[in-house]
């Protein structure tokens, strides 16, 4: 099982499959401590973890714990399987549409945007409406993937509106529609039950429409979070301990460099015109170790 999770987490370009992975991981492992809890009478020990995940309404709680406005995108209600199944569903359906057209990396970057986005609109309504209606009084906190995957389905939904699902009992049905309808009912529900959840949804969708519309004016939002993810990335990454420097000369004979067993002459030239054009660090994981065993040849 281990060996098959980590072929499943480690597949190149496959971020919607990555972020599926954690979410489930992290409940499970929740679950977990909620069942041995309750069994050896540990709830409140079960309850203080919980809360490092979980949003909190109120600002100065907030405060106290300031990760939980990234932890509560991966977490979810631990009452059923319907809350992270329906919102694993569409992470995958819309997730691999996004990855297929802008890549890996937008992807994680409009899920974590959508999260982030919806985590703020949602602690702006509980903490800075003067007079607050009965749907928004008492203590609340929130989890949940909704508001990222919110993102991801509405920045699908900008990028390419006309292509369909072929949905059970509906058939054929264009993905705008699809998003059109859920942030209805999210904005029907904002004054519901689940208030607060449905407007973070609210805050995941608009910042799916900002982010499409930006990236096709040039502006990738989140740059930042892709050159973030990098940088933790290669704390855990060994690096080779050959500098390869790599000048592109069209006028000029190629500089040579020998291919490892296993890795062809064209492989390797075409590693070296990548490092030419974006640096060492655009190369991925496979690159970085052919590059290292031709090094080593």
């Amino acid at each position: 099982m281990n060996n098959e999770f980590r072929n499943a987490f480690n597949r190149p370009n496959n971020s919607h499959v990555q972020l599926i992975l954690i979410n489930i991981a992290v409940f499970v492992v929740l679950a977990l401590l909620m069942v041995f809890s309750k069994w050896f009478g540990f709830d409140s020990f079960f309850e203080t973890v919980h809360n490092q995940f979980s949003l909190p309404s109120a600002f100065g709680e907030f405060l106290t714990r300031p990760w939980t406005l990234i932890t509560y995108f991966f977490t979810h209600n631990l009452s059923g399987l319907l809350h992270i199944l329906f919102n694993m569903l569409a992470l995958y359906w819309f997730g691999k549409l996004v990855v297929e057209y802008l890549g890996s990396d937008k992807l994680i970057a409009i899920y974590v945007l959508g999260g982030i986005a919806g985590g703020v609109l949602y602690l702006m309504v509980y903490n800075l409406i003067p007079n607050p209606p009965p749907f928004l009084q008492g203590r609340a906190e929130l989890v949940g993937a909704s508001a990222g995957v919110f993102a991801i389905m509405v920045a699908a939904a900008t990028l390419l509106p006309d292509y369909t699902f072929f949905l059970l009992f509906f058939g054929p049905v264009k993905i705008k529609w699809i998003a059109a309808i859920y942030i209805f009912l999210s904005l029907i529900g904002s004054v519901g039950q689940n208030a607060g959840g449905e407007i973070a949804h609210l805050g995941g969708a608009l910042i799916g429409f900002v982010y499409i519309k930006q990236l096709q004016v040039g502006v990738n939002w989140g740059g930042w979070i892709t050159a973030t993810l990098q940088w933790i990335s290669n704390l855990f990454t060994a690096q080779p301990k050959v500098k390869v420097s790599y000048r592109k000369n069209p006028g000029g004979p190629r500089p040579k460099a020998s291919a490892a067993p296993g890795v062809s002459q064209q492989e390797i030239d075409a590693i070296l015109d990548k490092i030419s054009d974006g640096g060492y660090e655009s190369l991925s994981k496979e690159e970085r170790e052919k590059l290292f065993k031709a090094s080593k040849k």
